[in-house]
């Protein structure tokens, strides 16, 4: 049976691989830190499962990485294993360098060295997948070309900066010791279990509590919408056929500005719990923008359709109409992750900006 170390395995991306690789017979250890966004609650339908392994600990610990790969020899390592949230990264840059950049340094590190002492057959089918972000290219304007693989890095946020980073790292470790790494940089994902910290999920329970709907800005900033489980999808597919060395954008093709994505879900919303308090798109409430706010995202994934076959699968409309339902069928879900801490954070993030421009 094959076997893949997951790193960050608890988190919403992460989870939702982790659940695909068990449907495909695939025995994953999941190490996971369990900060604020990881929630093993993700993971529930595993419990009892003896093909799955969860291991609380932290990328950047050497010792306990090295006896996992030595103790479980994994054909994969994905790394997930990331500080994900640009209004954070703002607030608290080091934090993300510590992870992004040093624990993913480390987690190099360690594979390599456990990597070069594998038997040669081993060795040559052992992957290395690091998954990045399209954030590390920069920021588009309209009319400009999609980003491709071969778009320079341009990171503005320190969030991206440390991604961007922790890519030239994977890169390094290709070319300098010969660890057989690939790069996956996807498009803002969406889909169940996502932390609602997030612009959809955010939406979702502010207009069902009947609180404000902070917009940045005017709300034209423009992102590329993937459903998680097509990004997932995508991942499996690089690991399966992709080319050592080699980066594979991953995008939706669902080109859309925030003020669209939080219009559809609050006319999801208005057909499918509607408010006697009136239409949820009353309460959409524009803030001042953030610092450095890129204004278009757009994926250009040519590479991954041509030489794997992979495309995704959901197409926007349905895509979001699934998500708000499973919100709204996973009440207690929402609840359990909304602590204190949560609620703190996003008191703190919206209230300090105050009101900003409309449309």
């Amino acid at each position: 049976m094959p076997c893949h170390l997951v790193t960050g395995g608890s988190g919403f991306i992460g989870s939702c691989y982790v659940l695909a690789a068990r449907r495909r017979g695939v025995r994953v250890v999941n190490l996971d830190k369990l900060t604020y966004a990881g929630n093993p609650a993700n993971l529930a339908a595993l419990h009892g499962d003896p093909d799955y392994v969860f291991v609380r600990g932290d990328i950047g610990n050497a010792e306990l990485v090295d006896w996992l790969l030595q103790n479980y020899q994994p054909d994969a390592i994905v790394n997930f294993a990331a500080e994900s949230h640009v209004d954070r990264s703002i607030v608290d840059p080091e934090s993300f360098v510590r992870t992004n950049v040093l624990g993913t340094a480390t987690l190099l590190r360690v594979a390599a060295r456990w990597w070069s002492s594998l038997p040669a057959e081993l060795a040559q089918a052992f992957r290395f997948l690091h998954v990045s972000t399209d954030e590390v290219y920069g920021s588009l304007q309209p009319g400009d070309p999609a980003f491709t693989e071969a778009t320079s890095y341009s990171p503005n946020s320190p969030y991206s900066a440390s991604k961007a980073a922790s890519d030239h790292l994977v890169r390094a470790f290709y070319e300098t010791y010969g660890l057989p790494v690939l790069l996956t940089n996807c498009s803002n994902n969406y889909g169940p279990r996502q932390f609602p910290e997030k612009l959809i999920p955010l939406m979702i329970c502010n207009a069902l509590d009947r609180k404000p709907l902070p917009v940045y800005g005017t709300g034209a900033n423009i992102r590329d919408w993937l459903h998680v489980e097509d990004h997932c999808a995508a991942i499996a597919r690089v690991l399966e056929a992709g080319r050592v060395g080699r980066c594979y954008n991953i995008g939706g093709r669902a080109e859309k500005s925030n003020l669209e994505v939080v219009q559809a879900v609050c006319g999801i919303l208005d057909r499918l719990a509607p408010s006697a308090s009136g239409p949820y798109a009353d309460l959409v409430s524009f803030v001042s923008d953030r610092p450095g706010h890129d204004f278009r995202y757009a994926i250009d994934s040519s590479r991954i359709e041509a030489e794997l076959g992979w495309k995704p699968a959901h197409n926007f409309e349905s895509g979001l109409q699934e998500t708000v339902r499973w919100y709204l069928d996973n009440t207690g879900w929402t609840e359990n992750v909304r602590s204190g801490a949560y609620r703190e954070w996003i008191a703190v993030n919206y209230a300090q900006r105050g009101p900003g421009g409309g449309n």
